[in-house]
């Protein structure tokens, strides 16, 4: 007894179309996010200049030195690993800003000079704990219009 499955041919075709076109729509729904983490973090933070301000950014692959990283976001292969962050030799203080400081002496070339505590100004964890089911809602969106794009020959 055999069997002759009609349209396998076409089945197999849209079946091969379905990685590239799912990694494309992915990269697309990633990059909308950390747009959006960025915006709503650069909107957030605090600034007497716009040193910090423009050191939050997102980059494939990894930050820049000096920076902090918010997350990362890595699929298998590590080619769509998105990295969103804070911070560079200019504005190195980002840690600071969002966490604060607590009083202390200081040393080295200012010591014994007394340092007030700074209180914690969240603007990066803050955006990202706001947009990510938001974005992960997005990714997963694209991947099931993807899958259903390929299943219609689209």
């Amino acid at each position: 007894m055999t069997a002759n499955i009609k349209g396998l041919k076409q089945l197999q075709r849209k079946l091969d179309r379905l990685p590239s076109i799912v990694k494309e729509r992915i990269r697309e729904a990633l990059e909308d996010g950390a747009n959006e983490i960025v915006n709503m973090a650069k909107s957030l933070v605090p600034s007497d200049t716009s040193a910090l301000r423009d050191s939050i950014g997102w980059t494939y692959g990894q930050a820049p030195k000096g920076a902090m990283t918010l997350g990362k976001v890595q699929a298998i292969g590590g080619d769509l690993t998105i990295t969103i962050y804070a911070g560079n030799s200019e504005a190195f203080y980002a840690r600071w800003v969002e966490f604060g400081t607590a009083a202390h002496t200081a040393g080295g070339r200012f010591e014994g000079a007394t340092i007030p505590a700074i209180p914690a100004s969240p603007y990066f964890y803050v955006s990202f704990r706001a947009l990510r089911r938001r974005v992960k809602s997005r990714v997963t969106r694209s991947i099931n219009k993807a899958a259903k794009d390929v299943a219609a020959g689209r």
